[in-house]
């Protein structure tokens, strides 16, 4: 493997970083700059589109929904060229309400299949294909362990509520 490759695939590394982050921060304007402009999206069988419109579409659909963990796992990459390929391993946090009203955590292990190209604006995404491989829905505790553990932590927010916004100058 070259340092070109190493340094190709670490970039792409860091655009399937920054989707989870822009995903669970809310942050769509991050997220518009990592689809290329003829990008497409699979989403499951929610959502089939082009990038811009994927985006368009997560944004209502998250705009009503709770905390989101996206989690990356294993990450296999070929590079080839200004093209590239990839299988990313994923677990997804939901927190939303179920239908009695009450908090749910639906988990998701599943795969992104990627490819990427890479132009003057860097690695994008080509094309994302969501395979589910699990769904977990599961009550949220709500005991006084589960409270001491977070009291006091900082809480996740969106956008520039998430202290993440303050706390990193190169992060963003």
């Amino acid at each position: 493997m070259t340092l070109d490759e190493v340094a190709d695939r670490m970039e792409i590394q860091q655009l399937v970083c920054k989707y989870s982050r822009a995903i669970d921060r809310r942050d769509f304007a991050l997220l518009r700059t990592l689809y290329a402009d003829d990008s497409t999206d699979e989403h499951g069988g929610m959502f089939a589109g082009s990038g811009a419109d994927y985006v368009a579409w997560v944004s209502r659909v998250l705009e009503t929904s709770g905390h989101t963990s996206h989690q990356i796992l294993n990450h296999m990459i070929m590079v080839e060229g200004d093209y590239a390929e990839g299988e990313v391993y994923t677990l997804n946090v939901h927190i939303m309400e179920n239908a009695d009203g009450e908090q749910a955590n639906v988990s998701t292990g599943s795969r992104y299949l990627d490819h990427y190209t890479k132009s003057s604006k860097g690695w994008q995404f080509l094309h994302r294909k969501t395979v589910a491989d699990y769904t977990l829905n599961l009550p949220v505790p709500t005991d006084a362990l589960v409270r001491r553990l977070r009291e006091g932590a900082p809480v996740a927010g969106i956008k520039q509520d998430d202290p993440s916004y303050g706390f990193f100058r190169l992060i963003v």
